[in-house]
């Protein structure tokens, strides 16, 4: 044992007694000291340090800390290490730190010892911080010292201090390039324990790994991956790792089954549209180039068309050698059966990312599509021009079960064992009861088609299903009928009549056929053959329709029909032609081919509709602010038209009201003096001017209710009329207002009613106040203090009793009354007469106002509604403009995957047979 061994486990006395295994330890230090002091110059420091550990060892500290602490040589560290161990097993902690603390030395090995003394010191104190500490400061002097990395990992597993526990495993891992501590980084990784550190951490280890062992360096990658998967640090962890492998050399003949896998799911999880383009732009080119450099035979073709489908659509996204790598590389995978389903369940996504954005593509395409899956049918169009004889033929591949229907839909005759009627346009699908119920409703714009399935052994038997479409014209709209279906059809029968074989007009239409479809089997069926007057004059019919259509369609053939013939021979023969149509056609194939035609289609008309909808919001805008404008002229007349009425109608009733006045201000001063008629000579003077007043106003209230009250009921119920005119001609106006921005809203938005019952309250006030009887409150005429008066008065009170001073007052009485000045008492009457009257007119422009209310109210909300349109416009256009690629991103992604099945699919092509 070594030295430090010794003095590691206090051993050293042994040096002392090896030779005296049966003498008892103490009694041979005991000697051994005695003979040491018997020396001229005794050393007995070491005889000591071993007496201390005897003494330790049996338990007695306070006797091996009295040795230990008279040690003062080279072994003095180790004493006071050991006089420190000594306090730790009396429990007397804090004595023990503060010695182990104190220890100066240059020994590793000590320092060590002491360190892990002072951990367990730590951990029994429950100070796990210094615990820490003292165990990271064991392992960095000396990491190959006997278990200080086991024990160190053992307490941070323990104590759930994985921060710490995956520094060490890393550390270890990559000094001592151990697989099994690349093993114990691995398990924290799958734990978990990981995926909160920056995986730059883990690059030097991984690389290290991969130097020794790759198939390790691909599990632990993989749980890395895994882990990494979902969390904060998940992008990183791709753009690092991916940065990595492009620096190792992977050609080393490896099979990189598990990465190969990850790579493939990561990318389809990358550019599901959950992430926008900016987002993993530059992530995507160096994950596609490392799949591509380790992808296995599984997955090379896709890696490869991934490659190239990026590039197409993000070009200088790689490197030209790259570029020649997905090249060669898609040439020499082994074609892969890209199935229909996966093309379909792209063109599902792309169905419900368009319905959350409210934009439909219509019930009849997506029908269509779905119906491509079908690949147990042949679609076949029947097409011909207007009387080929079209309609007799569908009739003889269906037999007597179904009658061929002559409609202006497209029917789609499919072999069933039930019957079944559905009519699908672009807006429903409805189902019907016969075709009677589609005949109904043919002339609406949507185009439709009739699914109608039926028992039809013939087609059965063909695994066929025959299209049968309107007749061919002039007319665009049957011509493109048609053409919605080219390609929907697997092959098109083109219906011709013998006696006129392949018109100018049907070759036009055959031409355009071919050019919307190319790779779409086009073939002739030659009607009416039983018209040839003999047998060498059919075949000369059919020698020179196959010459004229060989020129424009070199690979198609033709098949002679007659509806004379013997229907179940010529059935025969026609499934025998049918057979040789369809030999050696791919049709999972040609379906994967049109499965991508309608998902690229939909791709466009999704973009096509943003761009829609975008110039929609600014034509909206556009409208509504030019509705704005017009309704804010609107608001203006209707505002002048008001204040004209209020202008005409006030000032004509004001004119019916001064006449009244003038009327009443000259008549009265006319009566009140005629009144000086009642005065006699007899006449009892002290009441004479009682009788006076009481009569002067009598004589005015019959003046006004006789005279002026009908002449002024008439004049008001002019004016009335007059103004329902008025009225009536504003009307009229908001009218013909009201229809003319109606007709630009496009419907009945705009409802401008006047409220005429103000005229019916106008009648009600004027026959209250110009019916029945005026009563006036009395007027003081003759009852005022005027001197005249007060004179007039008096005297006929004093002297009215003296006969001979009744003629002085008769002529002074009646001198007064003639010739007294009533301008102020008439127009006090008038005043009093008028009061009601001026009430009437002070609510007249209330009145008008209240008229015209409800066409400003509709006005004015129509003004609020354009302006919150155009507000709630311009908000949605600024979204749409500030975040475009919340729109156009995910629609990218899924051109995207167009683009990679379209490389997967052309790989995948054998040679086109119909041309």
């Amino acid at each position: 044992m070594s030295i430090e061994n010794q003095l590691i486990n206090k051993q050293f006395h042994d040096t002392f007694t090896i030779n005296h295994e049966h003498t008892h330890p103490v009694e041979v230090l005991g000697n051994a000291y005695m003979q040491e002091n018997l020396k001229e110059s005794p050393d007995l420091t070491m005889i000591r340090f071993a007496q201390g550990e005897v003494y330790f060892h049996h338990k007695d500290y306070e006797a091996a800390i009295f040795k230990w602490e008279n040690i003062d040589n080279e072994f003095q560290p180790w004493a006071r290490k050991n006089v420190a161990d000594a306090y730790f097993e009396l429990d007397l902690l804090s004595t023990a730190e503060e010695i182990y603390l104190s220890i100066d030395t240059d020994s590793d090995v000590l320092k060590i010892e002491v360190l892990l003394k002072l951990f367990s010191l730590y951990i029994q104190q429950g100070k796990l911080e210094k615990a820490v500490d003292a165990i990271k400061k064991a392992v960095f002097l000396n990491p190959d010292y006997p278990d200080v990395t086991r024990i160190a990992r053992v307490f941070f597993e323990d104590h759930q201090d994985w921060q710490n526990a995956v520094e060490l495993a890393v550390n270890e891992a990559m000094r001592t390039q151990e697989i099994s501590w690349f093993h114990t980084l691995k398990g924290y990784v799958i734990e978990g324990k990981t995926k909160k550190t920056a995986p730059k951490y883990f690059i030097e280890a991984l690389t290290i790994l991969y130097q020794n062992d790759v198939r390790q360096f691909e599990a632990v990658s993989v749980a890395f991956w895994q882990s990494y998967k979902g969390e904060e640090y998940y992008f990183n962890w791709l753009d690092e790792f991916n940065q990595l492998m492009q620096k190792l050399d992977t050609q080393s003949g490896y099979h990189w089954n598990e990465l190969s896998v990850i790579y493939h799911d990561t990318y389809f999880e990358l550019i599901n549209g959950e992430k926008q383009i900016k987002e993993i732009s530059k992530i995507v080119p160096p994950h596609l180039q490392n799949w591509l450099r380790i992808s296995s035979d599984t997955y090379r073709l896709i890696a490869s068309a991934s490659v190239l489908a990026w590039s197409d659509l993000f070009t200088k996204s790689f490197d030209a050698e790259v570029m020649n790598d997905a090249e060669r590389m898609i040439e020499e995978a082994a074609p892969v059966e890209h199935t229909l389903e996966e093309n379909y369940q792209l063109f599902q996504s792309i169905m419900e990312w368009a319905r959350k954005h409210d934009v439909l593509m219509g019930a009849r395409f997506e029908w269509m599509v779905k119906e491509l899956l079908d690949l147990e049918t042949n679609h076949v169009i029947i097409a011909g021009m207007s009387g080929s004889g079209k309609t007799e033929f569908v009739q003889e591949l269906l037999g007597d079960y179904v009658k061929a229907e002559n409609t202006t839909a497209t029917v789609m005759y499919k072999h069933a064992d039930y019957k079944e009627l559905t009519s699908i346009s672009d807006t429903a699908i409805i189902p019907l009861d016969s075709m009677d119920d589609l005949r109904t409703g043919e002339k609406r714009s949507d185009q439709v088609l009739v699914d109608y399935k039926h028992s039809l052994p013939f087609l059965s038997q063909q695994r066929m299903a025959v299209m049968d479409t309107p007749g061919l014209s002039s007319s665009n709209k049957f011509r493109n009928d048609v053409f919605q279906y080219l390609h929907f059809a697997d092959s098109l029968l083109f219906i011709l009549n013998a006696e006129y074989p392949l018109t100018d007009r049907e070759l036009d239409v055959a031409v355009k056929i071919r050019e919307q479809s190319p790779s779409l089997p086009v073939h002739f069926i030659l009607n009416h053959m039983d018209a040839a007057s003999s047998e060498e004059e059919a075949m000369q019919w059919m020698d020179e329709t196959a010459d004229r259509v060989s020129t424009y369609f070199p690979r198609a053939t033709i098949f002679a029909y007659s509806p004379q013939y013997d229907p179940t021979e010529q059935l025969k023969d026609f499934a025998v032609f049918l057979a040789g149509l369809n030999e050696g056609r791919h049709l999972m194939q040609e379906r994967t081919e049109k499965m991508l035609h309608y998902i690229q289609k939909s791709i466009k008309f999704l973009l096509d509709k943003r761009i829609e909808k975008e110039n929609a919001l600014i034509d909206d805008m556009n409208w509504h602010e030019e509705m704005l404008t017009k309704l804010n002229g609107a608001i203006h007349q209707l505002e002048d038209m008001e204040e004209e009425k209020v202008k005409n109608i006030s000032h004509s009733y004001r004119d019916i009201k001064k006449t009244m006045e003038d009327k009443l201000a000259a008549a009265i001063p006319d009566i009140l003096r005629e009144c000086s008629q009642l005065i006699r000579e007899d006449s009892d003077f002290s009441k004479l001017h009682i009788e006076l007043n009481n009569e002067m106003n009598e004589r005015v209230q019959q003046y006004i209710s006789e005279k002026v009250l009908p002449e002024y009921r008439e004049s008001i119920q002019a004016w009335i009329m007059e103004s329902e005119q008025e009225f009536l001609t504003g009307q009229a106006f908001l009218v013909e207002m009201a229809d003319s921005f109606n007709e630009l809203y496009g419907f009945e938005k705009l409802q401008l009613n006047c409220d005429f019952r103000i005229l019916e309250d106008w009648k009600r006030d004027a026959d209250r106040l110009t019916h029945g009887t005026v009563r006036l409150d009395k007027a003081n005429i003759m009852l005022r203090h005027t001197p005249t008066q007060m004179l007039l008065k008096s005297a006929g009170k004093i002297f009215g009793l003296i006969p001979q001073n009744k003629t002085m007052l008769y002529n002074k009485y009646k001198q007064f009354v003639d010739n007294e000045d009533y301008r102020e008492v008439a127009s006090q009457i008038t005043d009093n007469f008028i009061q009601q009257f001026e009430l009437f007119e002070k609510a007249l422009d209330r009145d008008i106002q209240m008229f015209f209310q409800s066409p400003f109210a509709v006005l004015e909300e129509t003004v609020k509604e354009s302006h919150m349109t155009i507000a709630n416009d311009n908000k949605e256009l600024e979204i749409m403009r500030s975040n475009p690629e919340v729109y156009h991103d995910p629609l990218k992604l899924f051109e995207l995957k167009w683009k990679q099945y379209e490389w997967m699919t052309e790989k995948s092509q054998t040679p086109k047979q119909y041309i």
